[in-house]
């Protein structure tokens, strides 16, 4: 599969920019700890061997144990094995929580493992009697009037050997009528030590498209997510089965370049290979056709995502990151349909020198995106080939006025050429939001936001929606992205 000229030539003079920190230093931070996480691993089992050795030969070497021992009568035993303990290095695990230390059936002090759990409770109204069917599209934004739980996630990370480590979440969820749904939302290895600054990812995970898709909800700034990702990517976001390769590129700033390849089949990959929703006769369809089954035949099948970003240091207390991605495969609609979204985004932040437990700071974070879908033919519904073509934004300012506290606002805005098929699609159409918010963070394990939305939309009219959100964490959850 080709990626569009245009496309390659920013992505080329994107990477060249010059910047104005020697960002260098990033590059050898990286590279150091990756060798010395490895080097510590290696020392760490051979010492491990050392003991276990030890320990054999004392056991083989100890007589029978009598039935009933004196006391004191295995003081050397102990001696000696308090004294091997001793000797060996501290690991991670030694000071995470015992049930979090060491897997089922692991050899303790073989490696570490932090779980954690996390849950985000939605109470609020809306002028709209079921704001699922047009406002809140998200897989994990607030559903309903009264309350609702829409993302509550059992986490687990840590080592898996001196070359790979590993992540895995699943997500569990209650709909409108209180009824759990579950699934495996992510679940994936990663190296640490390859060379030539590379970096492989396989399994399930969210793409590396922009900003805001890779994050879990916990890390969102607001309640529910972008209008113009649920446009590209549906509900759930862009994730997939597959593998993605990285590469810290050696420039006089940071920049890392991306590439997925990823199997783009259901509904996780919304635009693409997704065979839609049933209608009222069982026929599932996807922007009004009836969809057909697209097995994997050969490369073009695959769904590709592509990404750079690269990271600037402004001054001293500003940093600017910004960042250019793509994703390109086959859709459902038609034997030879594809899809193609482009998308650009920055994140700009200010904290002073002086800042007190990260407060005060400013941040603006900012994506736009447009979608190229090819729609098949459908005869029977009546539906000619036709190009949909989607495109919109958002812009967030958040403001961390003082410890704990921060104040937020969102513009989003969505829109598209008309199409043959229902235009009551929740997908389709023009739309706006405003969403104003405010924070309190009691702690780093628990949250408190209050928002309000004013949506505008082409299907439903004006509406209104206040929500609450309370989240809180238990555990030690992975490191967040900058």
């Amino acid at each position: 599969m080709r990626i569009p000229t245009v496309w390659a030539v920013v992505a080329a003079s994107f990477l060249l920019a010059p910047g104005s920190a020697p960002a260098d230093e990033i590059q050898d931070l990286r590279q150091q700890l990756r060798q010395m996480q490895a080097d510590f691993e290696k020392t760490r089992q051979q010492q491990q061997q050392q003991i276990d050795e030890l320990s054999r030969k004392l056991a083989a070497l100890m007589p029978a144990a009598p039935a009933a021992k004196p006391a004191g009568g295995n003081d050397l035993e102990q001696q000696l094995a308090a004294e091997l303990s001793a000797a060996a290095p501290p690991t991670t695990a030694d000071a995470a929580p015992p049930p979090a230390t060491v897997s089922a059936g692991a050899r303790p002090g073989s490696a570490y493992m932090n779980l954690s759990y996390g849950a985000a409770l939605d109470a609020g109204w809306s002028s709209v009697k079921d704001p699922s069917a047009f406002l809140q599209l998200g897989d994990h934004d607030p559903i309903k009037r009264g309350f609702a739980l829409r993302n509550a996630e059992i986490a687990v990370d840590g080592a898996v050997d001196p070359y790979f480590k590993g992540f895995s979440n699943i997500v569990l969820k209650l709909d409108k009528n209180n009824e759990t749904a579950i699934e495996l939302e992510e679940s994936f290895l990663e190296s640490t030590s390859l060379p030539a600054n590379l970096q492989l990812k396989a399994g399930q995970y969210f793409a590396a498209f922009g900003r805001q898709n890779p994050q879990h909800p916990h890390m969102w700034s607001f309640a529910d997510a972008p209008l113009v990702l649920n446009r590209m990517f549906g509900p759930d976001g862009l994730r997939s089965l597959g593998a993605q390769v990285s590469w810290l590129a050696p420039t006089p700033f940071y920049t890392e370049v991306f590439l997925s390849v990823l199997d783009g089949e259901g509904g996780t990959a919304f635009s693409f290979r997704n065979p839609g929703e049933p209608d009222e006769r069982g026929v599932s369809r996807f922007a009004g056709r009836a969809t057909v089954a697209r097995p994997l035949q050969r490369a073009q099948d695959l769904l590709l995502v592509p990404r750079i970003a690269s990271s600037f240091d402004l001054s001293d207390t500003q940093t600017l990151l910004a960042g250019l991605s793509g994703a390109f495969g086959p859709n459902d609609t038609g034997p030879h349909a594809r899809t193609s979204v482009y998308g650009a985004d920055l994140y700009w932040k200010w904290k002073p020198t002086n800042a007190t437990q990260g407060f005060p700071f400013l941040a603006w974070q900012s994506e736009a995106l447009y979608r190229r879908f090819e729609a098949g033919q459908d005869l029977a519904a009546g539906l000619p080939a036709e190009i949909l073509r989607d495109y919109g934004f958002y812009s967030q300012l958040v403001y961390g006025f003082k410890p704990r506290w921060n104040a937020g606002f969102r513009v989003d805005y969505v829109d598209g050429n008309s199409g043959m098929f229902d235009p009551g699609d929740p997908f389709r159409g023009r739309r706006w939001r405003f969403s104003p918010e405010v924070t309190f963070l009691p702690s780093e394990f628990s949250k408190v936001r209050l928002q309000f939305n004013r949506d505008h939309g082409e299907a439903f009219g004006d509406a209104n929606s206040v929500w609450m959100q309370l989240e809180f964490g238990l555990g030690a959850h992975a490191a967040h992205k900058y």
